[in-house]
């Protein structure tokens, strides 16, 4: 099975996310779905400063098997993109929860979308 580190937060669609303490969410694609999606080849990613709902598609990965659409597990603004995935979309595969992360959503105060989202044990229990 793959990697599932337990500090994250996980949604259905096999996003993570991984809350800092100045409100700011990063998100990124699970190893499991890299696993299904085969070799990352290009990258679209949202803009930043965009407003995005949990549910809304902001980015997209196309692998040499499908392209994929990649949906806002909190909402909030967009706050950072990882700029290095253009040059270097294979990071995606390489380092899921690394260099790979996709990109960071501002959630401020109101954390209560990261809290509704899976922990590491139900995302596990949902790969089942």
């Amino acid at each position: 099975m793959a990697e599932i580190p337990d500090d994250l937060r996980f949604t259905r669609d096999h996003e993570w996310v991984r809350l800092g303490e100045d409100g700011v969410a990063r998100v990124g694609v699970t190893a499991h779905a890299t696993e299904q999606m085969g070799d990352i080849v290009y990258v679209s990613l949202p803009t930043v400063g965009a407003q995005v709902a949990p549910g809304d598609s902001c980015a997209e990965l196309e692998s040499t098997k499908s392209v994929s659409d990649v949906f806002a597990p909190v909402g909030g603004i967009i706050a950072a993109v990882n700029d290095g995935l253009a040059d270097a979309p294979e990071s995606i595969n390489a380092e899921p929860y690394g260099q790979g992360w996709l990109f960071e959503i501002e959630v401020g105060a109101d954390q209560a979308g990261i809290d509704a989202l899976l922990d590491a044990a139900s995302y596990r229990a949902s790969l089942d």
